[in-house]
């Protein structure tokens, strides 16, 4: 079978990235042909046989480039002709998109299907959400990031971007965004879509509320968690004929958290409790906006952005991972690693988080935003060395789909369209 799959960054950016490499491997070493297609960049690990890409869109880019970008980010010519020629080119048997708006626009939707319809190949249109983008012009159904969780423009109420600067606090993105949405939803843009794959339960049930799929027919919609590798390491990797009373060896005296240091991801709550139990070490790793904010914590010790072997160790070394995220996230990582090493997880009760950490089992919710409800928590867990031991002991027992097990999943969903 031949897969076209297509991401506007092709480059390692974040998590759908991630996502759409080992995807295109795992599909590789089975015998199908895979081609990638998005923006030209000098970082590009991946591509098409043909040579085919969009121009990289810079947004900080000269005055005259940005007065033509409000046209570009709605519907892309270049994007359409350019998806047309590659499709000449390797007539694939089904395309796989990710994200895809603003940069590579859903003009490459129209070519796929104008494409079809002039060579009479069937090509089957799959999608994976990786987040909000088709109910949401902001992406995030929140208005600004560290703002309460916003449902305004459910139901097709688009404006309500616009009116409330969503994008990044401006009010001109924010109407582009609004009118962007409006657009394809006018046009029926997605109906020509024939799988939807969504991360998690609760943004299947977002998409659903799609206006245009209220009353009738919609693309096939089905929810299927992210795949995780656990890799090899030495502080990880536990032996079998190991006692119940072992699950903590190893384990050093401190709380972790370890992600971006953003408003959105609730550091700024995480910090007010940091604050408030002294008495507590924690240990932050990663980067972001509120990284000043995270050195000036005397009980908090900012280990950088880690990866590979010294992550893995950051996390399964650690008591307890605090998941502290005040957006609808879908399916973190960060949940399902901590865990994955054997370490419990304190977490905020938002979005998919529930789908991956059973409340008083591998670890406990709490209300997001709440810094009282996480202070409460975090204590009684810290206190009772048993209940954090048979959290531990429980998440030795979790289970994630492997990328293998992931990839026979969505094959099977390509066959049954």
């Amino acid at each position: 079978m031949k897969i076209l799959i297509v991401n506007k960054f092709l480059y390692p950016n974040g998590g759908s990235e991630t996502y759409i490499f080992k995807l295109g491997e795992e599909l590789k070493k089975r015998g199908h042909e895979v081609e990638y297609f998005g923006m030209e960049h000098e970082g590009m690990i991946v591509g098409n046989s043909a040579g085919i890409y969009t121009s990289n869109m810079d947004f900080h880019t000269g005055k005259l480039q940005k007065l033509l970008y409000p046209f570009k980010i709605i519907y892309s010519k270049e994007a359409y002709k350019k998806m047309l020629k590659l499709m000449d080119s390797i007539r694939p048997d089904v395309v796989h998109l990710n994200n895809f708006n603003f940069q590579l626009t859903p003009s490459i939707i129209y070519a796929v299907r104008d494409w079809e319809r002039a060579n009479r190949q069937r090509v089957k249109i799959v999608y994976t959400a990786h987040d909000y983008q088709w109910v949401c012009p902001n992406h995030m159904m929140q208005q600004r990031p560290g703002s309460a969780p916003c449902f305004a423009c459910k139901g097709g109420k688009f404006m309500a971007c616009a009116r409330n600067g969503c994008i990044h606090g401006s009010r001109v993105k924010s109407l582009l965004g609004s009118i962007e949405s409006i657009y394809h939803l006018k046009r029926k843009t997605y109906d020509m879509v024939d799988l939807i794959v969504c991360p998690s339960e609760f943004l299947k049930r977002m998409i659903e509320t799609y206006p245009l799929w209220k009353d009738r027919d919609h693309p096939q919609i089905v929810a299927m968690h992210n795949f995780t590798e656990k890799a090899k390491s030495n502080a990880a990797e536990k032996t079998d004929d190991e006692s119940e009373d072992h699950t903590l060896y190893d384990k050093d005296d401190y709380v972790l958290y370890f992600g971006r240091y953003s408003y959105e991801k609730g550091v700024k709550t995480l910090l007010e409790v940091c604050k408030s139990h002294p008495e507590i070490a924690f240990r932050f790793a990663g980067s972001g906006e509120l990284k000043d904010e995270v050195q000036k914590c005397q009980n908090v010790t900012d280990l950088g952005f880690l990866q590979g072997d010294e992550l893995i160790k950051t996390i399964s070394r650690a008591k307890l991972t605090i998941f502290p995220s005040e957006w609808y996230e879908n399916c973190p990582f960060a949940v399902m690693e901590s865990q994955m090493y054997g370490t419990p997880v304190l977490a905020s009760d938002i979005g998919g988080v529930p789908e991956l950490l059973q409340d008083g089992v591998r670890g406990e919710l709490f209300g997001p935003g709440d810094a009282d409800d996480l202070g409460r928590h975090l204590e009684d867990i810290l206190s009772d060395s048993e209940k954090l031991q048979r959290y531990a002991k429980n998440c030795r027992t979790v289970s994630f789909d492997t990328v293998g097990k992931y990839t026979d999943k969505f094959l099977a969903l390509i066959d049954s369209v």
